[in-house]
This record gives C-alpha cells, structure tokens and sequence, in this order.
C-alpha cells in the first residue's frame, strides 16, 4: 500500500513550535517510527509552507497513491483551493489535526476540508496519523 502524507504550513516546526500543544516529536522522527510500525506501506511524506505545492501534490497522487493524509495547517481554515483539489481527485484523503481544533481559537474551529475528506482526526497529537494509516488500511 502507498500512502502520502502531505503537512503544510508550520509543520516543518514540530518538535520546536510551541511544544505545550504539538509535542517534542519532530516529523522526522515520527516518520521513522511510523514506517517501522507499518512495514507494509509505502509511506512518501511531503511538507511546505506554500499552498500551492500542497495542491501540486494533492493533484500529482490523488489518482495513484492508495491513501493520503493531509495536514493542512492553517490552510484548513481558509484555502478554498485545497479543499477543490481533495475533492476532485478519487484518492481517499483523511485529514489529521495534532491539537483540537474545536477548543482553540474560533477562527480555528472551521475546516473547509472535512466535508470532502473521507475522515477527520483531531485532537489525538502526533498519533492522528497513525490513526489516519490504520483508517486507510481498512478501505
């Protein structure tokens, strides 16, 4: 199985970034303990703070990959486009949150991508995506 994890804005920080919500856990050393725990997968893993390359690779595996999690970041919450390219492609998308969204600061409790995303996982840390593998893994 091939799954894409896409993160976006500010998710090059974890590990550094306000570690009291996100943790102590960079994606580096997640990605090596998730590839360890699931073996079988094939596991890409991309991240940028520009909406535009998250759209390039919604578009670029949306058709081939067997699953992608995204992590939009702040994108979440204000990018119309993400949200149209998860929709147009037929790749199944679960969208992960580290913190909990719904208990933060209103402008935050608003995802303009649930609705188009096969599953949402908020608030479980950085265990949302091993949450969001094992999702896929039973599609």
């Amino acid at each position: 199985m091939h799954i894409v994890i896409i993160n976006g804005p500010n998710l090059n920080m974890l590990g550094i970034r306000e570690p009291e919500l996100y943790g102590i856990q960079t994606m580096e050393e997640y990605m090596e303990q998730l590839s360890a725990d699931f073996a079988d997968v094939d596991f890409d893993y991309c991240q940028s703070n520009h909406e535009g390359d998250l759209i390039d690779w919604l578009q670029q595996e949306g058709f081939s990959a067997d699953g992608i999690i995204i992590n939009a970041g702040g994108y979440s919450h204000t990018s119309v486009a993400i949200r149209d390219a998860i929709a147009a492609v037929t790749t199944p998308v679960v969208e992960v949150h580290i913190t909990d969204i719904y208990n933060r600061e209103p402008f935050r409790r608003v995802s303009l991508l649930t609705d188009v995303c096969a599953c949402s996982i908020v608030g479980k840390g950085m265990d949302g995506y091993r949450q969001a593998v094992e999702y896929l893994l039973k599609q």
